[in-house]
């Protein structure tokens, strides 16, 4: 993937986007001045350079009966990783995993609608290494996007 620069156009198109991914190319053109075919153009240049990587929906997870929202560090030896990595994609509660510094090697978010399926996770977990779960009672800023900065060439 080529790294490009932005401007502020391409900053102000990826701010509408993030605040509603489902904006059409008509209002984004709208809003930042410029046609709809050259906004659509920039916005594949910023696909295809990996800055926008998809148009996912927030989703509700309590809504959906998911209460129990947790945070799982993992201990994972380094020769156990090839095996760990395939293990946890498929576990379709995981929101997200992160190799991390520190005393644990992994950071596994998960979200289940019972305590027992959550333990059952954790048993699982425990072949890879030792575990420590932090259970969520409430969550104040979530997944929220970070606007771009101005790149130090750009503003010269």
């Amino acid at each position: 993937m080529e790294q490009i620069k932005l401007d502020d156009s391409d900053r102000e198109i990826l701010r509408l986007l993030m605040e509603n991914a489902r904006m059409s190319l008509k209002e984004i053109a709208e809003k930042v001045f410029l046609t709809s075919p050259t906004v659509a153009s920039r916005i594949k240049r910023m696909e295809d350079a990996g800055i926008i990587r998809g148009y996912q929906p927030s989703i509700g997870y309590s809504a959906l009966g998911y209460t129990i929202k947790a945070f799982i560090n993992l201990e994972v030896a380094p020769q156990d990783k090839k095996d760990f990595y395939p293990f946890i994609e498929s576990i379709p509660n995981v929101i997200e995993c992160s190799c991390v510094t520190g005393d644990y090697s992994m950071i596994i978010e998960v979200v289940y609608r019972y305590s027992e399926e959550l333990d059952h996770l954790i048993n699982e977990l425990q072949q890879f290494g030792r575990t420590k779960t932090l259970i969520a009672f409430s969550t104040s800023v979530e997944h929220r996007c970070v606007e771009p900065e101005v790149n130090e060439d750009a503003r010269k």
